[in-house]
C-alpha cells in the first residue's frame, strides 16, 4: 500500500514524501514513468529493477528513474518512508547538460547528498519554494549529477563569459517585477539558461544567492512603504508577494533584526521642535 504527501509541486518538479507499507518479496508489476525521477530514502529499505540490474535501496543509495524506463520494486524488510523527486525532461536537460549520458542509475548518499535532501525538505515548510527552494533542489541535482553522467556538460560549473550580463539581466528582470522573476525556473527558462548556471553565477558576481537578493529588494519596498505610514501589514505581504504576514516579518527580522512593526516605529516621521 501506498501514500503520497505532495510537499511541493511546480510546473517544472515536484516534490512528494512517499509511504509504503508493503510487506512482500516478490516483485511488483513493472512501471514507467513520463517523468525523471529522483528517489532517496529516508526510513526503510526496498529494491528496485531496472534494465535488468536489481539494487537495494536504502538511506545510503537512492536511484534516478528516466521517462519511459520500466521498473519493478519488492520489499522483503517491510514498509519505507522516501522522498520522490520528479523533474521535467526539459529541466533535467536543463540541469544535466544537453544529451546526458548515464553510467549508472545509482546514487551515493553522501553526507553533502543527505544535507541537501534535509534543507530542501525544510524548504518545502516555507513559503518561498519558488526561490529558495528552487535554488536547494538545483543544488541537490548537481551532487547526483556529478556522479551519474560521464563527463558532465555542468552549465555553471566555472565563471563563463556572460555571466556578468545574464547577472545584470535578472536584476533587471527582479527590480521590474516581471512575469518571469516569480522564481528561479522561469527565470532561468525565460533567460535560456541552466538554473544551475544562473543560480551559481548570480552568487559569483554578486556574493549572494538569488534567493537573498530578491529578498533584499523585498525588504527595501517594505520599508517604504513603511516609512510612507503603511499600517496593514497584511496587505503589505500580500503586495510584495510573500506568503503571507508572518513570512514578511521573519525575512525582515532576518534582513534588518527588527519586525515590521519595529521598524515603522524607527522610521516615523519625527516632529521637530
Amino acid at each position: 500500500m501506498l501514500s503520497f504527501v505532495d510537499l511541493a509541486a511546480r510546473p517544472e518538479f515536484a516534490v512528494t514524501a512517499v509511504t509504503c507499507r508493503n510487506d512482500h518479496t516478490n516483485w511488483s508489476a513493472v512501471e514507467s514513468h513520463r517523468h525523471v525521477q529522483v528517489v532517496l530514502v529516508r526510513q526503510g529499505r526496498f529494491r528496485r529493477r531496472a534494465r535488468g540490474v536489481s539494487t537495494d535501496i536504502d538511506p545510503t543509495v537512492g536511484y534516478l528513474g528516466m521517462p519511459g524506463e520500466e521498473e519493478d520494486f519488492a520489499h522483503p524488510a517491510g514498509g519505507d518512508l522516501c522522498t520522490s523527486i520528479s523533474l521535467t525532461p526539459t529541466l533535467w536537460w536543463r540541469l544535466a547538460g544537453d544529451a546526458p549520458r548515464l553510467t549508472t542509475s545509482a546514487v551515493y548518499v553522501d553526507a553533502r547528498l543527505d544535507l541537501a535532501h534535509r534543507r530542501l525538505l525544510a524548504t518545502t515548510r516555507t513559503p518561498d519554494i519558488d526561490y529558495a527552494g528552487a535554488e536547494r533542489l538545483t543544488g541537490l541535482i548537481r551532487h547526483i549529477v556529478e556522479q551519474v553522467i560521464a563527463a558532465p556538460a555542468l552549465a555553471g560549473a566555472s565563471a563563463r563569459p556572460g555571466d556578468r550580463a545574464l547577472v545584470a539581466a535578472v536584476r533587471d528582470l527582479i527590480r521590474d517585477t516581471h512575469p518571469a522573476a516569480t522564481g528561479l525556473l522561469p527565470l532561468a527558462t525565460y533567460l535560456d539558461v541552466s538554473p544551475y548556471r544562473l543560480s551559481r553565477a548570480f552568487t559569483r558576481e554578486l556574493g549572494v544567492s538569488l534567493t537573498r537578493y530578491r529578498n533584499r529588494l523585498r525588504v527595501t519596498r517594505a520599508l517604504d512603504r513603511l516609512e510612507a505610514g503603511e499600517t496593514r501589514l497584511a496587505a503589505l505581504a500580500a503586495d510584495l508577494g510573500f506568503a503571507d504576514q508572518a513570512h514578511l516579518t521573519r525575512t525582515m527580522r532576518d534582513h534588518l533584526g527588527h519586525t515590521p512593526t519595529v521598524l515603522r516605529r524607527l522610521l516615523a516621521r519625527q516632529v521637530v521642535r
